[in-house]
Order: structure tokens, then C-alpha cells, then sequence
């Protein structure tokens, strides 16, 4: 039996993405890589949905970037959590979790 993939729920690219740049400044292939192996393999971030969201974050200002070396020696933009993306990331989780418990109620009591 194959590995299937899971679509990202709709609304939760941009948290994932600004949760994993919680963590320290990253370039695209590191962010969708984190989210993969976090994920235990079970979501996976193309490319096709990773730079637009990227580029709303920045349109956004909750994210800035810059050009810089990757490990590999190639020419990277990362990407960093700016103060107004720390606020959204916690408006995202609250809201999230908020939605969360309430399928969890849902479910526990159908």
C-alpha cells in the first residue's frame, strides 16, 4: 500500500508556514521540508502553494526576507517572522485550537 497525501486543510498553509518561521529564519525548500518531517511525512508543501503564500506573507508584512547562501552553496531568499507575524501567528493557533475543540465536541458527541 503507497503513502498517500494529504492536502493541507484550506487556511493553515500561511500558520504553517509562519509557525515554522517561529523557529528561526528559513528559505523555501527548509520550510516546506520542516513541515514534511513534522508532519511525519504526512503533509507535503509544493512548491505551487509554498511561493505564492510566501509572497502574500510578504505582502502582508508578517514576514520579511532576504537573498543569502543555503547550505548547499546556491542562492536562497529566507525568510523571517517580523513582530506583526509573531501577533498573527498567535491570532492563527487561537482560532485554530478554537476550531479544533469544537469538532472535538462535535465528534465525541455524534
Amino acid at each position: 500500500m503507497g503513502t498517500r497525501r494529504t492536502e493541507i486543510p484550506p487556511g493553515t498553509l500561511d500558520m504553517l508556514i509562519l509557525k515554522t518561521l517561529s523557529r528561526g529564519p528559513a528559505h523555501g525548500y527548509g520550510i516546506a521540508e520542516h513541515i514534511h518531517q513534522m508532519s511525519e511525512d504526512v503533509l507535503d508543501v509544493e512548491e505551487g502553494s509554498l511561493y505564492p503564500a510566501l509572497q502574500r506573507l510578504l505582502i502582508q508584512g508578517w514576514v520579511s526576507a532576504e537573498w543569502g547562501q543555503s547550505a548547499n552553496n546556491r542562492r536562497a531568499r529566507f525568510y523571517q517572522l517580523t513582530k506583526a507575524g509573531r501577533k498573527q501567528l498567535d491570532r492563527e493557533l487561537s482560532e485554530f485550537n478554537r476550531v479544533i475543540r469544537a469538532i472535538g465536541r462535535v465528534i465525541q458527541t455524534a
